[in-house]
């Protein structure tokens, strides 16, 4: 169960991610996390209403809250990292994300047998390697490089806070309501903030309503994929959790494949490959 719903993680994200891509080509990124989140929140609280989940508020709400805090942080630095240096530097260093839950995992006591730490070294290693890292051209800026690890602590933060933050379904609905509901209040802060800096919210045909859909789909399969993870780290070994869901670059290297026909360099296509061997080393140790 935990490998299904863990790799359920990856291809929601991957998706998510490629879907966001696609939506900041035309729209600011900081509107496309801030309305794609309002969707989601508005789902999430109209099921929390129908659930009855508000009898699951407690202490652990806390963890979701600081996810909130927490994730749109992670992606504003994402963002700027990609802006400012190569896709091939950036996106494998964002990768380094799954070292957080893993290693809270083992600090907890977690202590994967020699089959699952193979799986998660080859795991990590073909996810590196399918981000299609840039082994020649001009020097990174260490401020690219730095933004890259923010967003990499980042989101390697919100695995292990979502992991803890209900141990039940109802209570996961609510979990997941109150991270996205601190989402939006953050996300809208600092767009507040970029407009009084003269900066720009709307494309220039003005608000995206034909893309409403798009960013529905964003905002939704990026909390299916919290809910999924929390899951797969509820019912098994973090460490396993985490690094299968982090096979999420894969994902998206493969929808741009499909997608946009864009060819998948050698270093990408032996990163995937390595990746599916990890992903079968660790679903079956």
């Amino acid at each position: 169960m935990t490998a299904l719903f863990a790799l359920t993680t990856s291809l929601l994200w991957g998706l998510a991610d490629f879907g966001g891509g696609l939506l900041t080509r035309r729209t600011p990124a900081l509107t496309v996390v801030v309305v794609s989140q309002a969707i989601a929140a508005a789902v999430l609280g109209a099921i929390v209403v129908a659930t009855g989940a508000w009898g699951a508020a407690g202490p652990r709400l806390w963890f979701a809250f600081a996810a909130g805090l927490v994730g749109p942080i992670a992606l504003l630095a994402f963002y700027k990292a990609l802006a400012l240096g190569p896709m091939g530097v950036v996106s494998p260093l964002a990768t380094l994300s799954v070292v957080v839950p893993v290693g809270v995992g083992l600090f907890l006591g977690e202590r994967p047998g020699l089959l699952q730490l193979a799986g998660i070294a080859v795991a990590v290693g073909g996810v590196v390697l399918a981000g299609g890292p840039q082994l020649r051209g001009a020097p990174v800026e260490r401020r690219t490089v730095l933004l890259t690890l923010v967003a990499a602590l980042g989101f390697g933060t919100v695995f292990a806070l979502i992991a803890e933050a209900s141990t039940r379904v109802t209570g996961l609905y609510l979990s997941l309501f109150v991270q996205r509901l601190t989402n939006v209040a953050v996300g809208g802060a600092v767009l507040a903030v970029a407009l009084r800096r003269g900066g720009s919210a709307l494309p220039e045909g003005g608000f995206p309503y034909r893309s409403l859909p798009a960013l529905a789909f964003v905002g939704l399969a990026d909390v299916a994929a919290n809910g999924t993870y929390a899951i797969a780290a509820q019912h098994g070994p973090v460490t396993v959790a985490a690094v299968l869901a982090s096979l999420y670059p894969v994902v998206t290297a493969l929808a741009a494949r499909g997608f946009l026909s864009e060819r998948l360099r050698a270093v990408q296509a032996a990163g995937a490959g390595l990746a599916l061997v990890g992903t079968v080393l660790l679903a079956t140790g």
